[in-house]
């Protein structure tokens, strides 16, 4: 029996990390550059895009796709379909995704989710929810 995956699926690691160099030399960049650019060492970049750590947490992944200019479900590998309808976004995700520079797709999603009860009323409580979405690697826009 196999011991437990802490980061779920070592496949995930993997394409995450190719996910990442395939978009940093699209965009010609090095190695060194992206790293500078996103506040990482170039030895960790080159550790995730071989994928042979354990999986980044969101704080590195938002950097490394604010650097790379791409969004957070591109790293993720995640299709995310846009929907004609407007979304409400509540005051306080907009105070959240201000904050942390989210991209608009990612504002979308979040906006998008049904809750069962309550929906969040602090920035701290989607900075919860955003983080529990991208670490379960189910960031994609959910029809609203």
């Amino acid at each position: 029996m196999n011991a437990p995956n802490t980061s779920r699926n070592p496949d995930d690691v993997k394409a995450i990390g190719t996910r990442i160099r395939t978009l940093r030399t699209d965009k010609g960049l090095s190695l060194t550059e992206l790293a500078e650019r996103a506040g990482v060492s170039k030895s960790y970049l080159s550790t995730v895009e071989h994928g042979t750590g354990s999986r980044p947490g969101v704080a590195v992944l938002h950097k490394l796709a604010t650097a790379l200019g791409v969004t957070l479900a591109d790293i993720l590998g995640r299709v995310v379909q846009s929907t004609p309808t407007t979304v409400d976004v509540p005051e306080s995700l907009q105070e959240f995704a201000e904050a942390n520079n989210l991209p608009q797709v990612d504002i979308d999603m979040l906006a998008g989710i049904k809750f069962r009860g309550d929906a969040p009323r602090t920035a701290a409580r989607w900075q919860f929810i955003y983080n529990a979405i991208v670490m379960s690697g189910q960031v994609e826009e959910r029809p609203g």
